[in-house]
């Protein structure tokens, strides 16, 4: 695939911040965040947004027996995995709402999704005053995100991206933004949840006037398989910080931070409220299939170490 030409372009570059056209652009967006943002280029802020209570690590073992500098950095790593899958989302969703205006069928639904792409280049604005800026990696999530906004089956991108990762956005968003120590950052994550809302909130209404086509139906059912089974594999992020300071990791051990960090009830949360978005009339075959080959049901520890 040739990405010069793909939408959610999460590789597309930054131009450099004394350029014109970086000045034109802070200008409309009235930007706050430029003076953090540089120092957070220079890492001269720390990424301690959310403690150890919030990844669950006060209950791993090999967590609390480390050194002070081992769980800052752990802590660090896990922060900034955080902040990364945002800036991505968001960068990806301004492609994505560029992508619905073309694909839109009426005069108010592409001044809509007009309107939500500006949401998207504020919120990946305001979010990048946050962090250095990330190089994109082999994230499985982002992999996939980026393929599905592709698809040029309009059904397919509203109820995969919309209806499931929107509605799904909002609620980690919510989460996130309860539990950040950052006042700042708490008041710019809370300030995207009623865009967020207004989106997923379109793509129910839009979902629910059309009728799914057999390849569109598979379609979402395979692509939903996937994310699903990333779901129930647990906090994957959090053990390879662990094992990014601590060193490799051997089974047995990442097994027992599978179940220090709660990991089956964790997951088991989380799709629970996936089958809840999914859970309209006309999607009820792809939730039967889901159901039906297992995809909402958590996995223990053992079954989580990939």
């Amino acid at each position: 695939m040739n990405k010069q030409n793909t939408v959610a372009r999460l590789d597309l570059p930054h131009i450099d911040r004394e350029d014109k056209l970086n000045r034109i652009l802070s200008a409309a967006l009235d930007n706050q965040g430029d003076i953090l943002s540089e120092k957070n280029a220079k890492n001269e802020t720390p990424l301690n947004y959310w403690n150890q209570e919030y990844f669950n690590l006060h209950k791993v073992n090999i967590f609390q027996e480390s050194t002070a500098t081992e769980k800052r950095l752990i802590l660090q790593l896990c922060n900034l995995e955080i902040l990364k899958e945002a800036y991505f989302i968001e960068k990806a969703g301004v492609g994505y709402m560029a992508k619905m205006i073309l694909l839109a069928e009426t005069t108010e639904e592409r001044m809509l999704y007009g309107l939500f792409a500006a949401d998207e280049v504020n919120h990946f604005s305001k979010i990048s005053g946050f962090l250095p800026v990330p190089k994109i990696n082999n994230s499985p999530f982002l992999n996939l995100l980026e393929e599905v906004v592709e698809s040029n089956d309009k059904k397919v991108l509203l109820f995969v991206l919309q209806v499931v990762l929107e509605g799904w956005g909002l609620t980690h968003y919510r989460s996130i933004a309860k539990h950040c120590q950052n006042i700042q950052l708490r008041s710019t994550l809370n300030s995207f949840l009623q865009d967020e809302s207004r989106h997923h909130a379109t793509g129910v209404t839009l979902f629910e006037k059309i009728s799914l086509t057999k390849l569109s139906r598979e379609t979402i059912t395979e692509i939903l398989a996937v994310f699903l089974q990333m779901v129930q594999v647990g906090p994957q992020s959090v053990v390879k910080a662990i094992e990014q300071v601590k060193g490799s990791l051997s089974r047995e051990e990442k097994i027992n931070i599978f179940e220090q960090l709660d990991t089956q009830n964790h997951s088991g949360i989380r799709l629970k409220k996936l089958h809840s978005l999914m859970h309209l009339p006309n999607a009820t075959s792809v939730i039967n299939s889901l159901e039906n080959k297992g995809y909402f049901q958590p996995l223990k520890a053992s079954l989580c170490v990939l």
